[in-house]
């Protein structure tokens, strides 16, 4: 059954859209709770910290799937759900990022699974703006990474609050209140301990719930966590609790527990909506303990779609309501190619305001005219399920035949677009030919889907003979694009790599441009014109060579 179906009576069309939202208060009221059980996120941390893991427990403890599979499948094992390119289950990395829907304990989720290797950080930037609240993982052997600072940043940017994921907890670990701490100092927030580590590495067996006040034990029910742990509560005044962790581990974690009590920080949802604190949280998602109470507790503290801020027509900047706004949607990624059989493109479109229904009829803003948004597709990892209604919160993935890019806004009634999603400066360049001439046709349909969908940028020399050069954030880009157009479009490529170390947006009058001796001048699919520089320092001294030129390393 799809999870649609389990809410489809409560917002039944019968006149037409507008008649139907715009009648009585009982269909708001009705609308409104649909929207007040969304729980719109996204996870994010440093690669192996263990989110994919994590999304595919979620998936478990919801019922969606019987047994959890791995990031690395070995043979006879299954794949992680969300990892569904072939690449990503070859590689053991989350290459792309996956949306997948499904209800927990009567909370539609919609989860946001992002890459975690830097060189997709343009992808997980632009997810992130889908994202209502994020659930960012440390490893608890490593602490806070290079990138979990980087994305935690555009988390506070955006003013998404962040609940934190101490993982591994049944490995070797650093202390937790060293963790506590580094998480405090490191990304300048206060932390609040939801819940405390009960042993740690082989020890580890539950957690103390600081709010419930109570032990949470757990029972190893299947190898690599497959299955859902047994869960035991105890309190601290039964006896039972020393002979489960020792009379030395009971008293350990009293004095820590009085230690977080006295020093630690209060938590109230407020702050924690506001950005000011986050909660954190102890578990090993591989083993499953502690999974539950921490799904739990997520679904209670995450918040339901809220308002956003778009700019008007006039450039003034307005408030789109998800309950009051009708409609409104934007595109914040595109992928080629997820249904083998059609090799078609979806456009993913977070809903901001009001009720969608399959077929409706909206207005694309960039394109200025009536589309109607036909076959919409609830996405579950590499799966596809039709849907006929859905809600602000949801995600939901539309046919794109060409005409959505990448911060496309739609909605019912026009005069307005939402904020626009950046376009980070590509540092890695390089030369893409098809080893078969005979294959120049599926080599520039798979390039110019692949530059759709943000995974690459094709940029125009002034070189005829020379024309195009390819652009992107991370070498590894260019690994997953040479093998995409081979699995995908059966076109075998040579890739020449260029001296290129970084880039630019040039904005203003660019016949006045002096352009350093090594660096060349080329135009990206919008016609912006880029300075490509063989090293920073070559990149500065442009800068000072035209003050009046504006340099920019990100595109709106």
């Amino acid at each position: 059954m799809s999870v649609y179906q389990l809410f489809i009576f409560s917002i039944r069309y019968t006149k037409t859209f507008r008649e139907k939202f715009d009648s009585l208060g009982v269909m708001d009221s009705e609308l409104s709770q649909q929207i007040a059980k969304r729980r719109t996120f996204a996870i994010i941390s440093h690669p192996d910290a263990g989110k994919t893991t994590l999304t595919e427990k979620l998936l478990l403890y919801s019922g969606k799937i019987r047994t959890a599979g791995v990031v690395r499948g070995r043979k006879g094992r299954k794949f992680a759900t969300s990892d569904w390119m072939a690449l990503e289950q070859e590689r053991g990395i989350s290459i792309t990022a996956s949306a997948m829907q499904f209800v927990y304990k009567d909370v539609v989720i919609n989860i946001l699974d992002t890459p975690g290797h830097e060189d997709f950080s343009e992808d997980t930037y632009r997810t992130l703006t889908a994202a209502d609240c994020a659930i960012m993982v440390l490893d608890a052997a490593k602490g806070v990474e290079k990138q979990t600072r980087k994305l935690f940043e555009v988390c506070q940017l955006k003013k998404i609050p962040v609940l934190t994921f101490i993982n591994k907890m049944d490995m070797p670990g650093r202390d937790p209140l060293d963790l506590m701490d580094e998480v405090e100092n490191v990304l300048n927030i206060q932390a609040f301990a939801y819940n405390w580590p009960i042993g740690s590495g082989k020890q580890f067996a539950g957690v103390y719930d600081r709010t419930k006040d109570i032990c949470q034990f757990f029972t190893r029910a299947s190898i690599g966590g497959s299955e859902c742990a047994p869960m035991e509560e105890k309190s601290f005044q039964e006896d039972e609790i020393a002979r489960l962790i020792g009379n030395d581990d009971l008293k350990k974690l009293k004095n820590e527990l009085d230690l977080l009590k006295e020093a630690g920080n209060l938590f109230n949802k407020e702050d924690f909506l506001s950005g000011k604190v986050t909660p954190v949280f102890f578990a090993s998602a591989l083993s499953n303990y502690g999974i539950e109470p921490f799904f739990d507790a997520f679904i209670h503290l995450a918040p339901p779609p809220g308002k956003r801020l778009a700019d008007g027509d006039n450039k003034e900047e307005i408030v789109i309501d998800p309950l009051e706004t009708p409609f409104s949607a934007y595109v914040f990624k595109i992928q080629s190619n997820m249904d083998r059989n059609h090799r078609d493109s979806l456009a993913f479109l977070r809903i901001c305001s009001g009720a969608f229904e399959k077929d409706m009829t909206v207005k694309h803003h960039r394109l200025k005219k009536t589309i109607r948004l036909a076959r919409p597709q609830s996405m579950f990892a590499g799966e596809r399920v039709t849907l006929s209604e859905a809600v602000a919160g949801d995600i939901i993935g539309v046919i794109n035949p060409g005409v959505f890019f990448i911060g496309d806004t739609v909605s019912i009634t026009g005069g307005f677009n939402f904020k626009p999603l950046p376009q980070f400066q590509p540092e890695i360049f390089a030369r893409i030919i098809s080893k078969d001439v005979g294959k120049r046709k599926s080599f520039d349909k798979g390039i110019k889907q692949l530059a759709e969908e943000g995974a690459i940028q094709i940029l125009q020399t002034q070189n005829e003979f020379d024309q195009w050069i390819y652009g992107a954030v991370g070498k590894l880009q260019f690994e997953v694009i040479q093998y995409r157009l081979k699995d995908e479009y059966q076109t075998d490529t040579e890739i020449t790599f260029l001296p290129y170390q970084c880039s630019a947006w040039i904005i203003g009058d660019i016949s006045t441009y002096q352009k350093p001796f090594n660096s060349i001048l080329v135009q990206d699919n919008t016609g912006k014109y880029m300075g490509l520089f063989n090293s920073p320092w070559e990149k500065n001294h442009a800068i000072q060579q035209n003050p009046k030129l504006e340099f920019k390393d990100i595109k709106y």
